[in-house]
């Protein structure tokens, strides 16, 4: 991976952390304060320093050693820039941290001082203490020193011996030179598992990529005109050079440029020849290397903190993003807990209303809220669930503390509230539906007694007079006799009547137990019933008494009159109870139950016809006795002596009964059509549920058999989902014409069904159900597919995870016993023994359940394929920033974050307590620590 361009993946984080120490050392200063001196801008060093006294005092040795074996080949390809001179400069650069130089690389190297000493500062190791003495044996043992040294870092030395150093052999001796640079200034350079020198072209390659007129395709013709080295200090350090103005025709001038502000700014030595390479048809290919290679390390530190500040806004991000989630579902759960909190105490009230029409009203406001008002709050439940799944899933993929809600948040928690609100839903409705059958029997029963009680007190109506008077006083014997049969008739009637008081009475009683709102006028009405009923049975008796004794005087008594009056009599109580049955009110829920009324109106009118007869038979006594009196010349009897029930009356009831039968015929038939309405709303609603509800019921099972049995790419299973939400979407369509019949049936009080199985209410508990399984489905999918993407899962792995879960998955219900996860593991080609499959355990079943879910199944499997970020490696991010520093300060933080990243670390970091630490120093670690931890981050 390009170093700069991204945060590397942990392995080579990993590895560039082990080899900063040695990138130190060869530049000479740690990697934030070579950052630090970069940012600072110019910083002149002691011109004595520099390469150009090395070079005068080289060139002439390589002229006078012609006779010497040739130096590597690179020296002597037609240029005149020779390792010799850009070796010189190199290895000065390093030895003036000691506080010395060369000056004749092929002599200042044979005694091996220096040659121990420039390896002491590159390496920053101690070599073994060189010999103090001059003889030669003294030189050859401090050089092999030196050698052995190179050669205990992996370094094979081919052909390379003391001798020749110390006899001054400069091929040998720029050999060894060039194999410290290769291992110490160039081996460590790797960019994407590279090789050396290709890591160093490919890093070249990506820093120059957006310039114009740069080409790097190798370490020596891509350089000669100057424009690769300018892009280089440019893209790091845009403020030293302005590449706009720099021209592809001037190469010696670019070079010039680039060595100049590379020596004034970079602490990069002049380690080249501008004319020497221009006029070079190949420059010398190691010369630009080792001179390159100072720039690739002089920028690595500023590129590694940069990378570090890249990994902590990612992590810092990721952290915020979760937190803002907490936030969302902390505020959701809490609004919809709210909601049924101020639901349930109206749900609770159970205080009936005294009238149908307010009871009416209450079931529309409760019709409203399974409508308008509760849809919305389902589909809040479910996002809920949703969304709680998916920040677990993101804490789980970033190594984040699991998220536990406030107290009385849980998921848990709202699904006990809404089971509760569900419960109470319920209770409440059948209360509502009780509490309107109760009114209605109520209205029943009330309007009968005001009926009955009204029949009653138009009977009794002047009667306590009619006991009271004595008018047998001046009465005949006939007259005497008349009357008390008039009695007895009168005393049949009332035997009669007491039925019907006794009825009004278990009226009244039935209206107090119901409770009915009016029970006090009720009972007052009827008391005055009962009183009346006893005042007349005591006038009743009176009255009798003295009859009986005018009895015995009086002994005339019309057989005739007698006849009519026990024949009238009975007729009349007829006449009367057919009144009062034609009259009378009903309530029926079911044609059945009217065609029961009505097969019963049709009996009674069956019977007509032989009552009929017997009032003719009636008339006929009275028509016998006007032509007794006719015949006998007696004084017509315009009235009954034994009976005050005259024909006319008696004719005047018939024709009320006559009149009474075609309009209890109308009202039948009002009321059977009236129920035949109800049942075709019966079957209609029946038709559509007895559809519905299986329709709901195999999509329940259908998104069940998805669930557990999902195939091909995350993409097509969630398109593949997608369409069935579509479709149960289209279907509401249904759902609603369903509930507008179940309206319809309510509204003309319909509670019963016979015609299905299917209620409303299985209805809207199956289509939530259905809804709350497709969304969780989904909502598994999209986690699965953050698994992919955050763990780096290739479609192939995803989908071999799953092929190997639903192997062991025995019950086919998404989760494997802990028996199946062990065979599946060992399937998989895991060597288990009791102790690692316990450790396991706890990982994928942290709540002892005794299951493996699918999603617990991929995040152990996904930890086990992949790297991710972990606390150590923030640590150690956090710990370039701060200049390797145990602490941190805010300047420092906004500096080198984001604004808005950086004022985040400040709030949450907490003071750094260790000695040495400026006030306001922020301790890094612990944060580290705690976003990986349990704590309230």
């Amino acid at each position: 991976m390009g170093i700069g361009l991204r945060v590397p993946p942990a392995r080579c984080w990993k590895r560039l952390t082990r080899r900063r120490p040695a990138v130190t050392i060869i530049i000479g200063l740690s990697i934030v304060e070579r950052r630090k001196q970069i940012q600072r801008g110019p910083v002149d060093f002691p011109r004595s320093h520099s390469a150009p006294v090395a070079e005068r005092e080289c060139k002439p040795r390589i002229s006078a050693a012609r006779s010497t074996p040739a130096p590597p080949s690179s020296a002597v390809s037609g240029s005149r820039t020779t390792p010799c001179q850009t070796f010189t400069a190199w290895c000065n650069s390093h030895l003036r941290k000691a506080g010395t130089q060369i000056e004749n690389i092929e002599d200042d190297f044979r005694n091996g001082l220096k040659l121990m000493l420039l390896l002491e500062v590159i390496s920053g190791e101690r070599l073994p203490r060189p010999d103090k003495g001059k003889m030669r044996f003294h030189k050859i043992a401090n050089v092999n020193k030196a050698l052995d040294f190179i050669a205990s870092k992996g370094v094979k030395l081919v052909s390379i011996g003391a001798e020749e150093i110390v006899d001054g052999n400069l091929k040998m001796t720029l050999g060894m030179i060039w194999t410290i640079i290769l291992r110490f200034a160039i081996q460590d350079i790797s960019v994407e598992e590279t090789s050396a020198k290709e890591g160093l072209l490919l890093w070249c390659q990506r820093k120059t990529a957006p310039y114009r007129n740069v080409n790097v395709q190798n370490f020596h013709t891509s350089w000669k005109d100057g424009l690769a080295l300018c892009a280089l200090i440019h893209r790091h350090r845009p403020d030293l050079i302005d590449y706009a103005k720099l021209r592809k025709d001037d190469p010696i001038g670019n070079l010039n440029t680039a060595f100049e502000v590379a020596e004034k700014y970079l602490d990069i030595p002049k380690m080249l020849d501008a004319e020497d390479i221009v006029n070079t048809p190949k420059p010398d290919e190691k010369a630009i290397m080792t001179y390159v290679s100072c720039f690739y390390h002089a920028f690595a530190g500023a590129e590694q903190a940069e990378t570090a500040a890249n990994r902590i806004c990612k992590v810092l991000a990721v952290n915020q993003e979760n937190e803002k989630l907490m936030e969302e579902y902390e505020k959701l759960a809490s609004e919809l807990l709210e909601w049924i909190r101020r639901t349930v105490p109206w749900l609770e009230n159970r205080v009936g209303e005294p009238s149908m029409s307010a009871m009416q009203r209450k079931l529309e406001d409760f019709r409203d809220y399974r409508r308008l008002h509760k849809p919305p709050r389902v589909q809040e439940k479910c996002q809920l669930e949703i969304n709680f799944n998916t920040l677990q899933t993101k804490l789980r993929l970033s190594h984040r503390p699991a998220f536990m809600p406030s107290e009385g948040k849980l998921v848990s928690d709202i699904a006990n509230a809404w089971r509760g609100l569900e419960q109470v839903e319920k209770g409440y409705e059948d209360w509502l539906l009780s509490e309107i059958r109760r009114l209605q029997r109520l209205q029943h029963l009330a309007e009968k007694f005001r009926q009955k009680a009204s029949l009653h007190e138009a009977w009794t109506r002047g009667k306590e007079e009619m006991l009271s008077q004595r008018d047998y006083d001046s009465a005949s014997l006939q007259e005497v006799r008349a009357m008390l049969r008039r009695h007895e008739a009168f005393e049949s009637d009332l035997a009669a009547h007491q039925d019907r008081v006794e009825h009004i009475a278990a009226l009244a009683q039935e209206l107090n137990e119901l409770d009915y709102h009016e029970a006090a006028s009720v009972n007052s009405r009827c008391q005055a019933i009962c009183d009346q009923w006893d005042n007349l049975g005591t006038l009743t008796q009176k009255r009798r008494d003295a009859l009986e004794r005018m009895e015995k005087l009086l002994e005339t008594i019309d057989q005739l009159q007698l006849e009519f009056a026990r024949r009238a009599a009975p007729f009349n109580n007829w006449l009367d109870g057919a009144v009062e049955d034609l009259q009378d009110v009903w309530l029926v829920h079911s044609v059945e139950e009217t065609q029961s009324l009505l097969t019963a109106h049709d009996q009674f009118k069956a019977t007509l016809p032989e009552a009929d007869r017997e009032r003719g038979a009636i008339m006929g006594i009275q028509g016998e006795i006007q032509k007794i009196c006719q015949t006998y010349g007696l004084r017509p009897c315009s009235t009954n002596p034994y009976i005050t029930l005259s024909p006319q009356d008696i004719n005047t009831k018939w024709d009320m009964v006559r009149k009474l039968v075609p309009s209890r015929d109308q009202t039948l038939q009002e009321e059977l059509g009236r129920q035949q309405v109800n049942e075709r709303l019966r079957r209609q609603f029946a038709a559509q549920a007895n559809a519905v509800g299986p329709w709901i019921q195999a999509k329940v099972e259908e998104v069940g058999r998805l669930a557990a049995g999902l195939a091909g790419s995350l993409e097509e299973q969630m398109a593949g989902l997608r369409q069935q939400e579509q479709n149960i979407i289209n279907y509401k369509t249904n759902i609603d014409r369903l509930e507008g019949d179940h309206q319809l049936l309510q509204e003309n009080l319909v509670f019963d069904n016979k015609h299905t199985v299917y209620s409303m209410e299985h209805i809207r508990v199956g289509w939530e159900q259905l809804l709350t399984s497709i969304a969780r489905t989904i909502n598994e999918v999209e986690n699965q597919v953050l698994t992919r993407d955050a763990k780096g899962l290739s479609q192939e792995q995803l989908n071999e995870f799953r092929a190997s879960f639903n192997h062991f998955d025995r019950k086919r219900n998404g989760m494997m016993e802990p028996d199946d996860f062990r065979a599946c593991l060992i399937s998989m080609g895991y060597d288990l023994g009791e102790v690692e499959f316990a450790r396991i355990m706890t990982m994928v079943d942290p709540n002892a359940a005794g299951v493996v879910t699918f999603q617990a199944f991929i995040d152990f499997m996904t930890r086990e394929t992949a790297e991710t970020d972990t606390a150590e490696q923030v640590v150690a991010s956090f710990k370039i920033l701060a200049g390797d520093k145990n602490y941190i300060t805010p300047d420092e933080l906004r500096r080198e974050l984001p604004a808005e990243q950086a004022e985040y670390c400040i709030r949450r970091m907490v003071p750094y307590k260790g000695s040495g630490a400026p006030p306001g120093a922020l301790d890094y670690v612990a944060f580290s620590s705690a976003l990986y931890g349990e704590s309230d981050l």
